[in-house]
């Protein structure tokens, strides 16, 4: 092999051995990840009060005390005059500063640091609604409400004694028996209830942080009074809702069947009743309702006002005429309602009075009477006549609903 021809092998065979010593000798770097270990410790959800992080803040807490004023509050929290005044300023409509209430709750937010600067200002109105006031920057105030929850319930009972009680005996508020007397005003006299006077109702009740807030809507009720059985039906027609009986009749009436809102009857309609002052038998063609001296009194329908004044033996005496044919007297009462004078127009409920015991009175009640065609009508027994009901195009839908809510009101045990 002579000398040219080694040297071209070399130049050929030499690359070819060095590529195959390369890739069988030296391969290429793999990097290695690092090693990440997920962190599955859970991250605690802020504590919130009023929307607010309460770790983020120190925080005072009080009650409004007797007779402060919200400056005088705001000022022992650190608040300069300015701000008060803005505060103060500010729509009634959002918070009215002049109706702070004597041991209602409040808070003020202060910031952590060494500042200790008030960041927000918490009036609480009632144990759902309350007005938060910032205080960072500018001063902005607004009305919010606490997050609510709803329980549905269901319940029955019997008359023993009250509805009032009835509702208390079962651990529920009475406020329940408040809302349903409500709505059944203008057909049940609660006042006249009777032992052995059932109900069934299904209704929810209100609850804020675990703290009973108060009765929700009632969803359908059933009452027996005096052997009679009545249904309370919701149902909305032209976008407002009313209650319906099982019939689909309203519920409302030209006239409430009492002129308040509680109390109970102490003497019924007579033509014999002995009167407790003059000592003899007289007609009483009209209906006492003994209640504390106060207690407020409404006329049961619309109408207008055509006598204020002194009535003899019956004392502070309003008189409303309804229409052509009724007439209703109030008696005995202890004042007048702001601005009621001869010629006023009333709405049905619309306070004319309040109880008292003027005039020949052996103590605090209402004497209420009713006219018709000027002679005088029972009024436990007058029977009004009810709104418009329910529409025959709206009538398959409220069918339909009434069914179902009367099926659920009768497996109530």
């Amino acid at each position: 092999m002579n000398r040219r021809y080694k040297i071209i092998l070399l130049f050929w065979v030499l690359p070819v051995i060095l590529v195959l010593f390369a890739v069988l000798y030296f391969k290429p770097y793999e990097s290695v990840p690092d090693t990440i270990t997920e962190d599955t410790t859970a991250i605690p959800e802020p504590r919130l009060e009023y929307g607010l992080p309460v770790d983020s803040f120190d925080i005072h807490r009080g009650y409004i005390p007797e007779g402060a004023t919200l400056s005088s509050l705001l000022t022992t929290l650190g608040l300069s005059p300015e701000i008060i005044l803005k505060i103060a300023s500010g729509p009634d409509s959002v918070f009215n500063v002049r109706k702070i209430r004597a041991g209602n709750t409040y808070a003020m937010f202060f910031s952590p640091d060494s500042l200790h600067k008030p960041c927000f200002f918490i009036y609480e109105m009632n144990i759902t609604d309350y007005v938060m006031v910032d205080l960072r920057d500018t001063v902005k105030m607004e009305r919010q409400r606490k997050e609510i929850t709803v329980l549905n319930r269901k319940l029955s009972g019997s008359i023993t004694s009250s509805l009032w009680n009835a509702m208390t005996d079962q651990a529920v508020s009475p406020q329940l028996a408040l809302d349903m007397s409500d709505i059944f005003a203008w057909t049940i006299d609660f006042f006249g209830v009777e032992k052995g006077d059932s109900f069934r109702v299904i209704f929810s009740e209100l609850y804020v942080d675990t703290v009973f807030a108060g009765i929700g809507k009632i969803e359908a009720c059933w009452f027996k009074n005096a052997g009679r059985e009545y249904f309370a039906i919701p149902f909305i027609q032209d976008d407002i809702e009313n209650y319906y009986d099982i019939s689909g009749q309203n519920l409302k009436r030209a006239f409430l069947k009492a002129p308040l809102s509680f109390s109970r009857i102490s003497s019924k309609f007579s033509n014999a009743r002995y009167h407790p002052v003059l000592k003899y038998y007289r007609p009483h063609h009209g209906v006492d309702y003994a209640a504390p001296k106060g207690t407020p009194v409404y006329t049961i329908g619309d109408g207008t006002v055509i006598y204020v004044g002194w009535s003899g033996g019956g004392g502070k005496t309003v008189k409303v005429r309804h229409n052509s044919v009724y007439t209703t007297t109030y008696m005995h009462l202890s004042g007048y309602a702001k601005g009621i004078s001869e010629g006023k127009k009333l709405k049905q409920g619309e306070l004319i009075g309040y109880v008292g015991s003027t005039g020949l009175s052996t103590g605090p009640h209402l004497d209420f009477r009713v006219y018709k065609n000027g002679q005088p009508v029972n009024p436990l027994t007058i029977e009004a006549p009810p709104c418009e009901p329910v529409k025959k195009q709206d009538m398959p839908l409220f069918r339909q609903i009434a069914d179902s809510l009367a099926k659920e009101l009768n497996k109530i045990k």
